[in-house]
């Protein structure tokens, strides 16, 4: 009985892997906005939109595409009216319990096998996104942006300091 048992924990040892064991199968992501209140839709590598919403916002969002060494990755646009959108990228990469763990847990049936197929291999990057959308852009009454112009003396003093040289008209 006792060599059974044995067996049967030496084979469950050999089948898992680490990162199936500790990790998830998919990963939270919280997306933060200055200012809050602004639109965010994420869209998968096939450019599937995988959400969309408000931020702020925490999503669930898988770590693998389901295939062979498949891992996702995500686009998230985030963007307000008045404001300059922002695109940011999420992408999986190996964890240290898929790289280290399959080494003294997993063998080469976790690292070759089932860390690859579950997705638990990866973690998700960045996991949490603070996005400012600058400062906000003047529009016309058609959606298109406004440049103002002013003379350098009309500036207040403590302001000059923001502005940028664009070249001699």
């Amino acid at each position: 009985m006792r060599a059974l048992s044995l067996t049967a924990i030496g084979f469950t040892a050999i089948l898992t892997g680490c990162a199936s064991i500790v990790g998830e199968r998919e990963q939270a992501v919280t997306i933060n906005s200055t200012p809050d209140d602004a639109q965010v839709t994420i869209t998968d590598e096939r450019s599937k939109e995988i959400h969309s919403g408000e931020t702020p916002v925490t999503v669930q969002l898988k770590k693998s595409d389901g295939s062979y060494f498949g891992g996702k990755t995500y686009t998230v646009d985030v963007s307000k009216t008045g404001f300059e959108s922002r695109e940011i990228l999420i992408e999986s990469r190996p964890n240290g319990w898929y790289v280290a763990g399959n080494l003294v847990f997993g063998g080469l049936i976790g690292w070759l096998v089932v860390d690859p197929m579950t997705g638990a291999m990866y973690n998700l990057r960045p996991d949490s996104i603070d996005v400012a959308l600058g400062d906000e852009v003047s529009l016309d009454s058609e959606g298109g942006r406004v440049l103002r112009v002013a003379l350098v003396k009309d500036v207040p003093a403590d302001a000059r300091d923001q502005m940028e040289y664009i070249g001699r008209l």
